[in-house]
This record gives structure tokens, sequence and C-alpha cells, in this order.
């Protein structure tokens, strides 16, 4: 009888963990509330009312379908979803941190949506860097 092998699991940081999660997310984040929830849940959002308008709701789905779009080992992925993405992304402000920490890529929006969005890119960011991305394949 020949040993079982074992992977060692890869332990991932938590901004591929943050990518996860957010690619995961389905139907619960169907709706502004849910989109609220996600953000408390991850600490992209401070506690209390946050206005989300349907415009950010569709920014934040077009964002998931693009991320979740290039993780599926789809050969294309539909460069419509992509384009969607992108868009996002390119609409968002964010800021390079001068010393290195925890977070290198910052938000530079006051509006709370789009902070969580710019931290949500700043993750992205890292795990593209990383290639952590591969191992958050589905």
């Amino acid at each position: 009888m020949t040993p079982m092998k074992t992977q060692t699991p890869v332990r991932i940081s938590p901004a591929a963990e943050l990518i996860a999660a957010f690619v995961s997310t389905g139907p619960a984040f169907g709706d502004r509330a849910g989109l609220a929830r996600f953000l408390r849940a991850h600490r992209l959002a401070t506690e209390g009312a946050i206005p989300i308008t349907l415009a950010d709701l569709d920014e934040a789905i077009a964002l998931r379908e693009g991320i979740r779009a290039v993780l599926e080992n789809a050969p294309e992925p539909d460069p419509e979803v992509l384009a969607r993405g992108q868009k996002v992304l390119d609409g968002l402000r964010v800021t390079v941190r001068l010393q290195p920490g925890r977070e290198q890529l910052a938000p530079a929006v006051v509006d709370e949506v789009r902070r969580g969005l710019a931290r949500i890119a700043g993750a992205w960011a890292s795990v593209l860097s990383t290639g952590e991305w591969r191992h958050l394949r589905h």
C-alpha cells in the first residue's frame, strides 16, 4: 500500500480572502441591503446607514462579475463582462501609500460605497501582483 500524498493547503492572504468572498456573494448581493451587509461584514464600510444608489449596486455587481469572469477557467471570458468590470475599476480613485503597510492601495474617495469598492480594487491588484488569483480559480 502506498502512502497517501497530502497537499499542503495554500494559505491565502487577507486580500485574496476578500476577493473570494466578493465573487462568491451570488444573490445575497442582489439588492442594496445585501451590498450594505457585505460592506459591513468585511469592514469596508462603517456601521450605520449607508446610502447606496442603484448605480452603486450596478457598479458593485459589474465589478464582481468582471473579477469572477477572470477567475473562472473559461478560455475566453465574455468581453462585455470584462469591459463593464474594467469601467468600474477605471472610475475608482485609489492612492498608493508611500510607506509599507497593510494596505498599499488605499481609497482616495469619501463616498462610503465607492471607498469599499476601491478597497476591493486594491485587494484585486494585490492578488494579481502576487499571482494568488490562480489559487482562487473556480
